[in-house]
């Protein structure tokens, strides 16, 4: 995923929160002109301004677009085009754990690799593309709902990660 992508989200917060370049500076450590030329495209945003803005802002569009900026794409990609209204997020958010659970349950996941035919594999990869589907649905409609209710999304990831600690699922 392309620099633009992070930029373009970047610029969007900041419209939305009527923010200038020197108030994103100071937020980012940086001179507002460094966003200013970040924005413009003649410079990429290094990871400590990444950083920075996104705890700053505090926004699942920015998240998202800081994580494809650094995991080259391999993320949840925000849907510029897609109807983001909370009811029409919701809606399609259940419409795809649906789907995904129909794919689910067809799984033939109780055989070894050498066992699966080119149809099983097939049906193992349909059914991931649409776990991937229902977790695009899920991050947006957590992202919009945050966004509409003002809650924190970096918080409610760090509660959700204390919780798996202490559930010991994770260090």
């Amino acid at each position: 995923m392309s620099v633009g992508h992070f930029t373009e989200a970047l610029q969007e917060v900041m419209k939305r929160k009527g923010d200038s370049l020197a108030k994103a500076g100071r937020a980012a450590h940086v001179d507002g002109s460094q966003i200013g030329k970040i924005i413009k495209g003649t410079r990429k945003a290094s990871k400590p301004v990444i950083q920075a803005t996104v705890q700053h802002y505090d926004d699942g569009q920015l998240f998202l677009a800081a994580a494809a900026e650094v995991t080259g794409g391999a993320s949840v990609p925000w849907l510029d085009r897609a109807d983001l209204h909370p009811s029409s997020a919701y809606i399609k958010t259940l419409e795809e754990i649906r789907e995904a659970e129909r794919a689910l349950l067809g799984l033939p996941i109780t055989k070894t690799l050498e066992q699966l035919s080119s149809t099983d594999r097939q049906i193992i990869r349909d059914g991931l593309m649409e776990q991937i589907e229902a977790i695009t649905a899920l991050t947006h409609n957590v992202a919009v709902l945050c966004r509409k209710y003002d809650f924190s999304y970096i918080g409610l990831w760090k509660e959700h990660r204390a919780e798996l600690k202490a559930k010991k699922y994770m260090k």
